[in-house]
């Protein structure tokens, strides 16, 4: 206690000048408008300076979370490349000739609805570079829909939440398909509809594409059977628990199938010659 009262007595002169040029400096900015714009100005300047900084920080490391997951998304897709069914048979897939039959483009979602009955999404994708209507739409886990329009730079994706959208899918180890559709009431479940009765179906069983298009390619995940019943007309009608978050888009690929021209063409041809 003896060394402070000593500490102040010693620099009583400097702690007096201090304490004069604090209150000073206090009534300078108080009775001045211009000092105390600049005093404000220069405050906001620091803070707004490291609120930035702040900022910065929390960007980068959100991209760098970003990247990781899309590397680890990437990986996914490379895995299930190689693990398509080609045939029935269920024989080991021919990768090289599955590399050059579809290409996938990264895209990411700009605007997405699903509390409507009929939604879209929007993707910064478009024809220049090489989205085309028809394209399918997926991310890691799952479905997403089918590209309905495109302009130069974006593309729209009827969502498997709309009304419209049906896709051919089917039971996993199963040959029996139906089509996957959506009854509006909740964003993680869809229905697949009309599967034979003489399938057997459980709940948790698998559900995937089913192939019988251009647009996806048979075995990509769609989800699994929540619940199901017989119909009207004795086939099964299947909730789905989606594998795809459809309130929760960023990051998709669209699917573009090499072959997709020819088979169109070459499928119109027979049909008009009927």
């Amino acid at each position: 206690m003896q060394q402070i009262l000593f500490f102040f007595i010693r620099n009583k002169n400097f702690l007096l000048f201090a304490v004069l040029f604090l209150f000073s400096f206090v009534l300078t900015v108080q009775s001045h408008s211009f000092h105390s714009t600049k005093f404000m100005s220069s405050a906001n300047f620091l803070s707004g300076g490291i609120f930035t900084f702040k900022t910065n920080i929390n960007t980068y490391f959100g991209l760098e979370e970003e990247n990781k997951k899309l590397i680890q998304e990437n990986v996914f897709l490379r895995k299930e490349l190689e693990a398509y069914k080609m045939d029935a048979a269920g024989k080991a897939p021919d990768t090289s000739t599955l590399h050059s039959k579809y290409r996938f483009i990264d895209a990411q979602v700009i605007n997405n609805s699903y509390s409507k009955t009929k939604n879209i999404l929007t993707i910064q994708k478009g024809a220049s570079d090489s989205v085309s209507i028809d394209m399918g739409v997926i991310t890691s886990n799952g479905i997403v829909g089918i590209v309905n329009n495109v302009s130069k730079n974006y593309a729209t994706v009827q969502s498997i939440l709309n009304t419209n959208s049906q896709i051919n899918a089917r039971v996993k180890n199963s040959n029996h398909f139906g089509s996957l559709t959506w009854d509006t009431k909740k964003p993680n479940v869809a229905q697949l509809n009309d599967i034979n009765r003489l399938a057997s179906v459980k709940v948790g069983d698998t559900i995937i594409t089913d192939g019988k298009s251009t647009i996806f390619p048979e075995g990509l995940f769609i989800g699994t059977i929540k619940a199901f019943e017989l119909g009207e007309n004795d086939n099964y009608n299947l909730d789905v628990q989606l594998f795809t978050d459809m309130t929760n888009l960023k990051h998709v690929y669209v699917i573009e199938n090499k072959d997709a021209e020819e088979i169109q063409s070459l499928e119109k041809e027979s049909e008009d010659e009927q």
